[in-house]
């Protein structure tokens, strides 16, 4: 005997059965008329529809529900109509049954109790729906509009009714909220265990990771045992040259004892082979299966793609009718596959997306007309996977962004001065439209104009550990590009050492990881940074963000781990990168609260606990420090061991000149640090170890005067040479200078290469230690 494909049902109510028919059936109807409505005479979609809207009315019958007969048996009237080329089903007649399968599906998730209430209280709605599918052939047909524009058209006829009028008799009292009376839908079959089914998947995931973690473990063991054959094997070898030894002496007595222990080391060594092959052959068995364990438990997590936006072609035809515009939706890849937690929190954020689209994007069918496109828009919606990840692709036909009309919002809200938002990237200008109450909206409506789309989009995103970016082509278009790991569950992450601790940073987060010379660290403003790829870097400790106490002196190259994007990117130095491994994600228990920092737990595959790192509250972390100026300096303990060249701190505010001097003494194998202003040189050189410090005067903070004096009465300064590089050459200005501390005083005005560099070789010789 076949099973159901649904398993065991005799647990369920016939009236729950006819739910899960009408759930199933009615998606089969509205995916049909929307089929119908886009390609006309689709003789596939109604004979499917047929068979839907006669098999509700069979199973709506069994369970005595006359009104979804009745209303079954008109649709099924509609598409024998249709079928036979007696009906057209045009965009008023789809609007009209689309009604009627509304009112099937709230009509199904009635409860027993209040079922009888509102058929009572929804009686005339219902009258209404079901006289006007009755009547679907009596409907006046819209003039179509032309696909290209042949000339300017004319705009509508006054006495032409608007495509919603048509519908909002119809669909009125049933798309909205329903009264008071009625009783309130009953939930679909099944929903009742979905949380715990939820929690058994993530029990058996935990299992099975543990699972997968003892299979790990045997590693070690197997490598124990290889180290005692090998020492077995260095003790079997001195028993036969001990008994060589002793056979050259000709002794009996011994060579018979010899002999008997030699032959005593065969067996051993043979029982040895034979078990350790069985155990190596035991413990690929093992993680072969712990593996398959945790693969088999994320693919019962996963859904496809269609079970989170099988919604999505209604809405978006339904709310484009609405705006008195034509679109469609196209999907792609919905077969794709996406873990059901992702799937169920990116539905609102897709929403949103497609919503902005319509509403924002879109043009009229005229204006796309005038503007040589078809009357009718398109939506694409594309999910695949990529490189390991779900990417999700929205992309419109539409307007497009206007990029000016964001720049000048910018301007107004006083965002950016005129000057910087001029100098800004159309892809920088995009990233203005995720800010909270950023809109392009002169007024709100109820779909858009209050700044909270994106927005949402963008948080949402973010915490799924995802990436959202923006594409615009003005007339032509607009893009969405979604990034977002295919699970949750499992998590791909780089394991890092942080002041003898195990982090992991979710591979999705991190840019890049490299090892930084200490040569190449540099200083500005009591800042450390590097270059990388042509952008400053800054170096922040791991160890300092974390609170662990102070980073470890490294003598070698610093491994640092890049995080965030664009402006907001930080160098994370920690103390060592383990390497790459998946994680099954263990949340933190609640009683902990949000831990700052940290957005999960795990185990390593020795078994080791690790936290997981929240990158984007790290970063906020990171920010706060810069604030509050409390970043420690880096690789100051080594720095001097490691150093091959003299070290100068140029002290100026004038960018030209510090730039000037700096590339002089580096031509010259110098060494060379910068800062702005007096109070930044005098941060500068207490944190490292300088050979020279050449200063100006005049500079805004803390003249080169003040900063002299500071540096001479310092107990550990006062013996590094000073050079004053002023444009003041009068003989009381040298004198005040000198006075204060300087060795050396440099008037900027007759100085030229070789003064500068034959005054820094008086002062401290050639540039090598």
């Amino acid at each position: 005997m076949s099973q159901d494909q649904h398993g065991d049902l005799s647990a369920f109510s016939m009236l729950d059965l006819f739910r899960m028919e009408a759930d199933s059936q009615t998606q089969i109807l509205t995916d049909g008329l929307l089929a119908m409505e886009r390609h006309a005479g689709d003789a596939a979609a109604v004979e499917a529809m047929m068979r839907a809207a006669h098999s509700i009315k069979g199973a709506a019958a069994i369970v005595g529900l006359q009104v979804v007969v009745q209303l079954a048996h008109g649709m099924e009237d509609s598409f024998v109509a249709a079928q036979h080329g007696r009906l057209k089903l045009t965009p008023e007649r789809v609007d009209v049954l689309l009604s009627g399968v509304d009112l099937i599906v709230q009509l199904s998730r009635l409860d027993d109790a209040g079922a009888e209430a509102w058929l009572a209280a929804n009686a005339a709605q219902i009258d209404q729906t079901l006289n006007a599918i009755a009547g679907i052939a009596d409907l006046p047909e819209l003039p179509a509009l032309p696909s290209l524009p042949a000339s300017a058209p004319a705009p509508l006829p006054q006495e032409t009714p608007n495509p919603t009028e048509l519908q909002a008799p119809v669909a009125s009292g049933l798309a909205g909220e329903e009264p008071e009376s009625a009783a309130a839908p009953a939930p679909r079959a099944g929903a009742a265990p979905a949380k715990a089914v939820a929690q058994n998947f993530d029990k058996l995931l935990s299992l099975a990771s543990e699972s997968r973690i003892n299979a790990h473990q045997m590693h070690p063991f197997v490598g124990a045992l290889q180290r005692f054959k090998r020492n077995q094997s260095s003790q079997f070898s001195a028993i036969e040259h001990l008994h060589e030894a002793i056979a050259r002496l000709a002794d009996p007595g011994l060579m018979e004892k010899s002999l008997l222990a030699l032959q005593k080391t065969q067996p051993l060594k043979q029982f040895m082979l034979e078990h350790i092959a069985d155990i190596e052959t035991y413990e690929r068995r093992l993680l072969a299966v712990s593996q398959g364990m945790v693969d088999e438990v994320l693919a019962l997590r996963m859904r496809p793609f269609r079970d989170g936006i099988h919604a999505f072609p209604r809405m978006v035809r339904d709310l484009a009718r609405s705006l008195g515009k034509e679109v469609q939706l196209e999907i792609e890849g919905e077969d794709t596959l996406v873990d059901r937690d992702i799937l169920a929190k990116i539905e609102s954020p897709l929403n949103h997306m497609l919503r902005n689209a319509i509403d924002h994007g879109m043009e009229g069918p005229y204006e796309r007309i005038d503007a040589g496109k078809e009357a009718m828009g398109t939506i694409r919606m594309e999910a695949r996977h990529r490189a390991g990840m779900l990417s999700i692709e929205i992309s419109d036909d539409g307007r497009g962004v206007d990029l000016e009309k964001i720049r000048q919002s910018v301007i107004e809200r006083k965002m950016a001065s005129p000057a910087m938002a001029a100098a800004l990237s159309p892809g920088e200008l995009l990233e203005f439209l995720f800010l909270p109450a950023f809109s392009l909206k002169a007024t709100a409506n109820q779909l858009s104009g209050r700044g909270v789309g994106l927005d949402i989009v963008h948080e949402t995103i973010r915490q799924q550990n995802g990436t959202v970016r923006l594409e615009s082509e003005p007339g032509r278009g607009f893009r969405a590009l979604i990034t977002l790991p295919l699970t949750q569950s499992i998590v791909r992450a780089l394991v890092v050492d942080v002041h003898g601790e195990a982090y992991a940073i979710p591979i999705v987060k991190v840019e890049s990881v490299v090892r930084v010379p200490q040569a190449a660290i540099h200083t500005l403003e009591n800042k450390q940074f590097f270059e990388l790829k042509g952008e400053h870097l800054g170096l922040v400790s791991a160890a300092q963000v974390l609170e662990l106490g102070e980073a470890a002196s490294q003598t070698d190259d610093l491994p640092v781990v890049v995080i965030g994007r664009g402006k907001q990117s930080y160098a994370l130095v920690v103390d060592a990168i383990r390497g790459e491994q998946s994680l099954a994600v263990q949340a933190i228990d609640p009683i902990f609260g949000k831990m700052r920092d940290i957005s999960a737990a795990a185990l390593l595959d020795d078994g080791e606990p690790v936290l997981i790192l929240d990158v984007p509250d790290l970063l906020l972390s990171i920010d706060k420090l810069l604030h509050e100026g409390g970043l420690h300096q880096l690789a100051q303990a080594g720095h001097a061991q490691q150093r091959r060249a003299k070290r100068i701190l140029v002290v100026d505010d004038s960018l030209t000149v510090r730039e000037m001097e700096r590339k002089l003494l580096l031509a010259r194998g110098f060494e060379v640090d910068v800062a702005i202003d007096g109070i930044d040189g005098w941060n500068v050189v207490r944190s490292g170890e300088y050979d020279l410090v050449i200063t100006d005067v005049d500079m805004p903070r803390m003249d080169g005067i003040e900063l002299v004096s500071l540096i001479k009465k310092d107990l550990h300064l006062h013996k590094l040479p000073v050079m004053i590089v002023s444009y003041k050459d009068r003989p009381e200005d040298r004198a005040r200078g000198l006075s204060a501390g300087a060795d050396y005083y440099l008037t900027k005005g007759s100085f030229h290469d070789e003064t500068l560099l034959d005054a820094v070789a008086d002062l401290i010789g050639d540039a090598r230690l």
